[in-house]
């Protein structure tokens, strides 16, 4: 056995004894007779195991006790003693004794004490391992780590944690909701996920505010902290720092997402940064393209990422309800206005003050509720539709249509001085055709949300599946993509998507060439190469053809590419 063992006994028969018995059972032992002595043996060596006379000569050994409880020595203490009493022990235990044995002791006591006692040290040992260990942890990542328990309050934290979220040491014991408010929010929905599901889970980029600083960007993942029998006691959270990262992939136009609007193109990145910079300007914006392509996605987009973000958005589409209907669900109506308004009513633009509203398909909205909508935009006030009393509201208006809102004008379907009040700002929203080299992202998150949806584990599609995906000319656009890979997931039973998984149209691979492609010259299609950096999908798009047809082309003029982009 290697275990040390200290004996600290002014009687030298006891201490021969001790030694003699415990030496017998393989232990080394050393002893010594007086306080000052164990006082220079301790502060120079570490023992496993100590036997303390609570009398020692005309001193206490609660005395030495307390000194070795003071320097939080991991060693038990086991006290002996000639006459027990209650207050002794109390006062010993109090100090951290682990057990006291009385006068006489009987070789059987003391190795049953004695092997009980070293168990307990070797779980001390064990736990203090463990908490080295974590504190290292904690100590050296460079990603802030949390120990959260199930009410939701701070148990640990380290200095990378306290500098992301601006934690004070005080705060640790604190609960989630202490943490800055547009960090606890995201935190605490995470942290119950966890929680209820049992699973670990995480959390993507979002903007944490502390101390005045909006641009910080954070993720997160936490998993259960669980006990031996497997109950979730809290969990553990890891935040990253993205926002150098975020930063970088802004400068470098390379973001993949903005809010829930998804794509890498230049077209769609071109978007990110007019509604980032349109976000915390509260003016008037109208959203053109063409229906599929994500403008109420835009909306949310503004609404969420400006101040009004905590208000109400209320989304209109002008086109589903009928004229009669449509300015009583815009501006509200009293009592008694018309047959059926049986009770005063709030209108959109009232239930958005604070906030924003959504006006969809705003180029079907009438002649009288075109008069009706100029005055809010140029008083912002509203008159409920049979009152007399106008009131003012606070609200951002965003429209959105995929008409040509300029021939409408033209035709003289739509008030030119509307027209002009709505389009303070306009956000195109590009077709997929344009930027088809979003179509595997946009692939990847949609089969990301139909294997959740349907529980299934589908991996991709493939490569065939892929070119018909980039070829097709998808006049639904996003919408229709995502149809199409809903329908695939119905009818594959497959890992992997394949061509004859999707939809009849896309299988054919109509072209929608907005140009004569018997016309194009290989001088025509090796200039927009050279113009695009030989990149085909941007190519095509200058020529108005689609990627298969400049495949097509290529090949049928024997144009030779660059061996890099060959």
């Amino acid at each position: 056995m290697t275990e040390r063992i200290l004996i600290i006994d002014d009687e030298e028969s006891l201490r021969f004894t001790f030694q003699a018995f415990l030496e017998d059972a393989g232990y080394f032992v050393e002893t010594e007779a007086s306080f000052e002595g164990a006082e220079k043996r301790l502060a120079a060596e570490t023992y496993d195991l100590i036997f303390l006379d609570i009398m020692l000569g005309r001193q206490s050994g609660i005395d030495l006790l307390r000194q070795i409880h003071e320097r939080n020595v991991i060693t038990p203490v086991v006290m002996i003693t000639g006459a027990p009493e209650i207050d002794t022990a109390t006062e010993a235990v109090r100090y951290g004794a682990y057990d006291y044995i009385a006068k006489p002791v009987f070789q059987k006591t003391l190795l049953r004490v004695t092997s009980m006692a070293l168990r307990h040290k070797a779980l001390l040992d064990q736990r203090e391992r463990y908490r080295s260990h974590l504190e290292a942890i904690f100590r050296s990542t460079r990603e802030g780590l949390l120990l959260v328990d199930r009410d939701l309050n701070l148990l640990e934290c380290n200095a990378s944690a306290r500098r992301l979220l601006d934690l004070d040491d005080c705060q640790q014991n604190a609960a989630v909701q202490a943490l800055p408010d547009t960090c606890n929010k995201a935190l605490r929905t995470l942290v119950t996920q966890v929680l209820t599901s049992g699973k670990a889970a995480d959390l993507p980029r979002f903007e944490c505010e502390v101390d005045g600083d909006s641009g910080r960007v954070l993720k997160a993942s936490a998993a259960p902290w669980t006990l031996a029998d497997g109950d979730a006691c809290g969990a553990v959270l890891i935040i990253y720092d993205e926002t150098r990262l975020d930063r970088l992939e802004r400068n470098l136009k390379k973001r993949q997402s903005f809010e829930h609007i998804i794509g890498r193109s230049p077209q769609i990145q071109d978007v990110f940064s007019l509604v980032e910079s349109l976000a915390e300007v509260d003016t008037t914006v109208l959203i053109t393209g063409e229906s599929g392509t994500g403008k109420e996605l835009v909306a949310e987009a503004l609404h969420f990422k400006s101040s009004r973000k905590d208000g109400p958005l209320v989304k209109v589409n002008c086109a589903a309800l009928p004229e009669n209907l449509l300015e009583s669900e815009l501006f509200g109506h009293v009592k008694g206005s018309f047959t059926g308004a049986l009770r005063d009513k709030a209108g959109k633009f009232q239930r958005a003050d604070g906030g924003t509203i959504f006006l969809d398909e705003i180029g079907d909205i009438s002649p009288a509720t075109q008069v009706r909508l100029l005055r809010v935009l140029q008083n912002k006030e509203i008159e409920k539709v049979g009152g007399a009393q106008p009131f003012r509201v606070d609200v951002r208006i965003v429209a959105a249509t995929n008409q040509n809102l300029q021939q409408k004008v033209r035709d003289g379907e739509f008030r030119e001085d509307l027209y002009y009040r709505l389009r303070v700002v306009e956000v195109a929203v590009p077709s997929l055709r344009q930027r088809c080299e979003d179509i595997p992202l946009l692939v990847e998150h949609f089969i990301d949300y139909y294997n959740q949806r349907f529980n299934r584990q589908v991996c991709g599609v493939s490569d065939d599946a892929m070119h018909l995906l980039t070829s097709y000319a998808w006049p639904g656009n996003v919408r229709e993509l995502q149809h199409a890979v809903e329908r695939a997931f119905v009818i594959s039973k497959n890992e992997q998507l394949g061509s004859a998984d999707l939809p009849p149209e896309v299988q054919q691979g109509t072209d929608d060439d907005r140009a004569d492609e018997s016309s194009l010259s290989p001088e025509q299609i090796v200039d927009a190469l050279k113009e695009t950096g030989w990149n085909k999908s941007r190519a095509a798009r200058r020529l108005e053809i689609s990627r298969r047809t400049i495949y097509r082309k290529i090949e049928e003029f024997g144009i030779q590419l660059p061996e890099e982009f060959s």
